[in-house]
């Protein structure tokens, strides 16, 4: 071959590797059982309360121990559901529901990975909180903490002087995504503790089917989490969403009724903590594909969210930056690449477990190709990527180190030491060098549309991490070091 021909091939190489944004690392292998380990020592950093003797991060401590207390009720617990020190009710259930699902879906690869227990803590952490918040009758509570008052102040969680208001939804306030996302939680999780806990599983059980029936009965989206976290979507993914997971959890006709004749499903082309269809129309098509004939549509919406993703599919119409990254927004994009991965690797195991491949127009896509895009996305976070850096905090190369994150910014000070919040923003917000205490797994936001990354504080859509990133990202990973083992 001549020098001309050689040439026209090494460049015909690269822009196959590079098509469709379709990044291919060299020697693109990380280790992913560090990753994993990582991603839930994260979790472990957003839990609020009193913190347990196991706590790995020096750097926490108690914080918030009279929560609940301006509502005569005690709702010391959960987790912060990002850099800020608001509790807020749908994105905590989101992430219990996820890392139960992550949990159930690939508990062996899991335990061979030594961290099966950490998830179960993690995903207990949240159902404790979850049976505090209700204990009263026909009542849920959802957010704890100003999140007005939260933002005009830049404090680590153990010093916070800020009001923790508390907020409820009721017969009379109704809030069918949180109570419904609150009982999808409950009824995942209640399936994790089973086998190790049946009195505990009892008990989320029971809550789970007391909020869903509550979700169905007294309909209305609640606007009080709002600007932070409002539904745009509605509420009627959160009710197929619930009802898939209580069916799954008993088994009981009522619930395969109602997901049968009376939910609302939609074609969708992202899975999120505010739109939930893809999620259950892949578990009612693992479903399907176990005998259940009458759950043919959703089989169909699932292969549909595949197509709608996959860059080489005719009906592609999700954004792909130029490195390879699902872009759908700034601000906290991450999750819609680790809720693709998630997706992607469970269906491509249910599909492989029954010899079946996703249908886009004349092409299909077998197992592998859907495994093969959820790998690259998670291994976009972890350093291939345009910009040679890892998205994961305390991983890989050159990891982000400016975390939009109180706890992480300011440094560990004594129980009695106040600061007012305008210094506070002054001492560390503004402070231009790396946190004093390292967010270890954290996923931040990420780069924009273009591949770009800024590691400042103060540039929050790429720098702020959220727990539903990262329980997004432990199905995946717990994927990755298990075919990393082979």
């Amino acid at each position: 071959m001549g020098a001309y021909a050689r040439d026209l091939a090494a460049i015909a190489v690269a822009w196959l590797a590079l098509f469709e944004g379709f990044l291919v690392a060299v020697n693109g292998q990380f280790d992913y059982k560090d990753a994993l380990t990582k991603s839930i020592v994260f979790l472990e950093a957003q839990r609020s309360g009193k913190l347990p003797a196991s706590n790995r991060l020096a750097w926490r401590g108690d914080s918030a121990l009279e929560d609940g207390k301006l509502a005569n009720v005690d709702l010391v617990g959960g987790y912060y559901d990002a850099g800020d020190n608001v509790k807020y009710g749908l994105p905590m259930a989101f992430t219990v529901t996820t890392l139960s699902w992550a949990a159930l879906f690939y508990k062996s690869e899991l335990e061979a990975a030594g961290e099966l227990e950490n998830v179960h803590s993690a995903i207990r952490w949240g159902t404790d909180y979850f049976l505090k918040a209700t204990s009263r009758r026909q009542r849920l509570y959802v957010q704890v903490g100003d999140p007005v008052q939260d933002h005009q102040c830049w404090m680590r969680p153990e010093n916070m002087q800020t009001p923790r208001t508390v907020l409820k939804i009721d017969e009379n306030t109704p809030g069918t995504e949180i109570a419904a996302e609150t009982s999808a939680a409950m009824a995942a999780s209640s399936i994790v503790f089973r086998g190790i806990d049946h009195p505990y599983s009892r008990r989320l059980l029971n809550k789970a089917k007391l909020l869903f029936k509550f979700a169905k009965s007294h309909r209305g989206s609640f606007d009080g989490e709002c600007p932070f976290y409002c539904s745009y979507s509605g509420y009627n993914d959160e009710l197929l969403w619930a009802s898939t997971w209580l069916y799954s959890a008993t088994r009981n006709p009522m619930y395969l009724k109602y997901i049968q004749e009376e939910s609302i499903s939609a074609v969708v082309a992202e899975f999120s903590w505010d739109l939930k269809y893809a999620g259950a129309q892949i578990l009612l098509s693992e479903m399907f594909f176990e005998g259940e004939k009458s759950f043919d549509t959703f089989k169909k919406q699932a292969d549909s969210f595949v197509c709608s993703v996959l860059p080489d599919s005719p009906y592609h119409q999700i954004y792909i930056s130029p490195g390879g990254l699902i872009h759908l927004r700034d601000g906290a994009n991450t999750q819609y690449v680790t809720g693709t991965a998630m997706l992607f690797s469970i269906y491509s195991d249910v599909l492989a477990k029954h010899n079946q491949k996703v249908s886009c127009g004349t092409q299909q896509f077998d197992s592998a190709r859907l495994q093969a895009f959820a790998k690259q996305q998670m291994d976009y976070l972890l350093g291939s990527n345009p910009e040679e850096r890892s998205y994961m905090v305390g991983f890989g190369k050159t990891p982000p180190t400016q975390a939009h994150h109180r706890g992480a910014s300011v440094p560990k000070l004594s129980q009695a030491e106040t600061v007012s919040c305008a210094i506070s923003f002054v001492n560390w917000f503004n402070k231009n060098g790396p946190n004093p205490n390292e967010l270890t797994g954290a996923i931040v936001g990420g780069p924009d549309r273009y591949d770009n990354f800024n590691d400042k504080r103060w540039d929050s859509p790429k720098t702020e991490p959220c727990t539903y990133i990262n329980s997004l990202a432990v199905g995946p990973l717990a994927k990755l070091v298990s075919h990393d083992a082979k």
